[in-house]
């Protein structure tokens, strides 16, 4: 069998319906007699591609489409038609798809927006578009594909062979159109007759470049505002059209007449792109009523290509009408300064403020004073005139200067007010007399020798002369002749002190008092005089002060200010206690007063109770010991005791109940008390339930005992009655009323003998 792969064929693509013959494969052992049956195998056999089993023809079922499949591989076998038995080994052919022109350009890449700027120059580059065409591109011209525009030809040409889109004006113009819709057509065959064709829209954007200037819609605007405007009060907003847009539209805007720079300013709002004219300065109905501003607009990019094209920026005019408002009077000047003598009188005119009514009407004004600012009253203003006097004696030393502030209002509306701040200066008058500086106090060594300076004298005054201060000193005429002390004017204010002898003896005298008389320059001239005081002092070999008769003195020669204030407030606190001492003591001298009203009375201490020693007796009252003469228990408790006992006692009791109980009985037995106070201790050791207790009671160290002897009649062993109480007087003080009680006592009695 001949191989079909040697001689395979090409031919047309089939229609479906119309299969055409192929060539037919045909072996060399055929003899025609149709013993030899022919079979095809591999991509669309049986299907796409039949075969004749006799003759060998293959006809194509379908239309073939090289676009999809451009060829297919089969294989032919040669069999025996009665034992199906291969005659021949298998052939592989090739089936070749033939192209034909069946497939139109297409635009695979749309849809297509390109730009390009407004008056760009003829054949300016917009954009390239290309189409494919699926046919084969090696056979024959089916997929050679040429462009050009179908709609829009009047502004944009197309390359035939690339496909750019190119400008064809010069003119295009953003604000007349802003785009255009081209139809670009895609032709195979090169274009020739017959040849398909396909079509895409392009829509090309024209972009805006700054070739239109602002312009002012209105070449004339018109605004009011009142004349109390404050500063940066908008007036009124312009805005200048232009028919660019993005950033070409950006405005700037001046004023460009004088007047108006001088009056108003003008912003930009960069939102709006509009122009905000703002007051600059106060406006003043009265002095104008209209002003006229000229307003100009400009691009803030300019595109230096189209300057040729005109001028950029375009002006208008902006009337502004002042609107009359009612204000208050002005002061002229609107603040000053002004003085006047401290001595002068009151009622005295210190100057005068002046304010008028700026509105047309001119109403009279009306003067005051803000008190607040005057609280004392020291100025007085007339309401009318607006003179100001004074209202109370000044005194330049205790205020130099006066801030007050003036009230000036319209006499029918008192609402409206204006303020001005004056300055009052007080100037100076020579009415306070020098004096020195300070209480001078020099000291001067008992061996001083003449001429030796001692002390440097100054002084203060309150006055302040414009011509500065110029003071003398001398001594008072008392003092000019005294051999003792000099004073010497050093001619800048201060003076020397020396002295004028040979040695001084502070037994003799040991304080000088050096009267000064110190005078100004006036005028008038006026004088105080001021006391040196001169201490005679020891010194050493080296002139070194060693002491002086005054203490204080010396110590301030060598402590500080500060070792001084803290000497004095240790003074002063040493003071204050002293004095809370002598209180405490004459708060206890009458508390023991108070005592010695009532009834004597005997106290036991109570030993564990550790209180304040000898001092606190008031633990317990035993109430048997309330009385001193209450001797009934020793007549019933003692049983050796008889009837003279009895009696004894009896008349023992009486007779001390006749006795004073500062005067002792020069009879009285002690031993009675001895043995009741012993019988009553006793009785109170076998009684463990009633004190006192079993304690360890210390007292503290109290001092040593008094030099007085005791004043107590108990220890007092005299066998007389009368004693010589006269050494109380020489006791001192505290005795005396003891001293005069017991001396009038004793005169009374001597009275009573005689």
């Amino acid at each position: 069998m001949e191989p079909l792969s040697q001689r395979s064929m090409k031919g047309p693509e089939w229609a479906g319906d119309a299969p055409h013959l192929h060539p037919s494969i045909h072996s060399d052992s055929d003899e025609g007699d149709g013993s030899i049956k022919y079979t095809i195998s591999g991509e669309g056999a049986g299907t796409i591609f039949l075969i004749d089993e006799v003759t060998g023809d293959i006809h194509a079922t379908e239309r073939l489409d090289r676009e999809q499949k451009t060829f297919y591989t089969l294989r032919a076998q040669a069999r025996d038609r009665q034992t199906d038995q291969l005659l021949e080994p298998e052939s592989e052919f090739i089936i070749k798809v033939q192209d034909i022109n069946d497939s139109e350009p297409r635009f695979l890449e749309g849809p297509y927006i390109g730009s390009v700027a407004e008056l760009s120059p003829v054949g300016t580059s917009v954009m390239q578009v290309m189409a494919s065409d699926a046919d084969d591109p090696t056979y024959g011209s089916s997929a050679r594909v040429v462009y050009s525009v179908l709609d829009g030809e009047q502004h944009f040409t197309v390359d035939s062979k690339t496909g750019v889109i190119r400008t064809a004006v010069a003119d295009l113009d953003r604000e007349t159109q802003d785009r255009y819709e081209v139809v670009i057509r895609a032709t195979d065959m090169a274009g020739q007759l017959g040849g398909l064709s396909g079509s895409t829209t392009v829509t090309i954007v024209i972009t805006d470049v700054n070739d239109n200037p602002p312009r002012f819609p209105q070449k004339m605007y018109q605004f009011s505002v009142a004349e109390t405007a404050p500063t940066g009060t908008a007036v009124g907003r312009v805005k200048a059209e232009d028919a660019d847009v993005g950033e070409n539209t950006d405005m700037m805007y001046q004023i460009k007449d004088e007047e108006g720079v001088e009056l108003f300013r003008v912003t930009t709002d960069s939102n709006t792109q509009e122009a905000v004219v703002l007051v600059q300065k106060p406006l003043d109905y009265e002095s104008k009523r209209v002003h006229t501003v000229v307003v100009e607009a400009l691009n803030k990019f300019v595109d230096p290509r189209f300057v040729d094209l005109g001028t950029f920026r375009d002006q208008t005019i902006v009337r502004v009408s002042v609107l009359d408002v009612d204000e208050p009077p002005e002061f002229r000047p609107p603040s000053g300064l002004m003085e006047v003598q401290e001595d002068a009188r009151v009622g005295s005119v210190v100057g005068v403020v002046t304010a008028l009514d700026p509105d047309v009407a001119n109403s009279p004004v009306r003067y005051a004073i803000d008190r607040s600012t005057d609280l004392e009253s020291i100025f007085d203003i007339d309401a009318n005139t607006g003179a100001i006097m004074t209202g109370k004696v000044l005194d330049r030393e205790t205020a130099g200067w006066h801030n007050i502030t003036v009230l000036a209002m319209e006499a029918d509306n008192h609402s409206q007010v204006s303020r001005a701040s004056l300055r009052i200066r007080i100037l100076d008058v020579n009415d306070n007399p020098p004096e020195l500086a300070t209480p001078y106090e020099a000291a001067v060594c008992e061996d001083a020798k003449p001429g030796q300076l001692i002390q440097t004298i100054s002084v203060v005054d309150r006055d302040e002369p414009q011509s500065g201060h110029r003071f003398y000193f001398t001594l008072v005429p008392e003092a000019t002749n005294n051999r003792h002390f000099s004073l010497l004017d050093v001619q800048d204010n201060t003076a020397a002190v020396h002295t004028q002898r040979v040695g001084f003896n502070r037994q003799e005298q040991d304080v000088y008092l050096l009267p000064i008389l110190v005078v100004d320059s006036g005028p008038p001239a006026l004088s105080s005089t001021g006391t040196l005081t001169i201490r005679v002092c020891g010194c050493d070999s080296a002139g070194a002060i060693q002491s002086c008769n005054s203490t204080a003195y010396a110590m301030t020669a060598t402590l500080s200010p500060g070792a001084l204030i803290a000497l004095l407030v240790c003074i002063l606190i040493l003071v204050v206690l002293v004095l809370l001492i002598l209180t405490l003591k004459r708060h206890h001298k009458s508390h023991l007063a108070s005592e010695e009203d009532e009834d004597m009375r005997d106290n036991v201490i109570k030993y564990n109770d550790e209180g304040g020693g000898e001092q606190d007796t008031e633990a317990y009252d035993m109430s048997a010991l309330r009385s001193l003469y209450d001797f009934s228990e020793i007549k019933g408790g003692d049983g050796g005791g008889g009837a003279g006992d009895g009696g004894l006692s009896s008349s023992l009791a009486s007779e001390l109940h006749a006795l004073p109980q500062w005067v002792q009985s020069p009879d009285l037995d002690f031993s009675m008390f001895r043995d009741y106070i012993s019988k009553k201790v006793e009785q109170a050791d076998e009684d463990p339930s009633v004190p006192p207790y079993d304690s360890f009671q210390t007292y503290a160290f109290e001092g040593a005992d008094s030099p007085v002897p005791s004043l107590s009649s108990i220890n007092t062993w005299s066998t007389s009655s009368e004693q010589d109480f006269s050494y109380l007087g020489s006791w001192g003080p505290r005795f005396r009323q003891l001293a005069t009680l017991y001396a009038g006592h004793k005169g009374e009695e001597e009275g009573e003998e005689s």
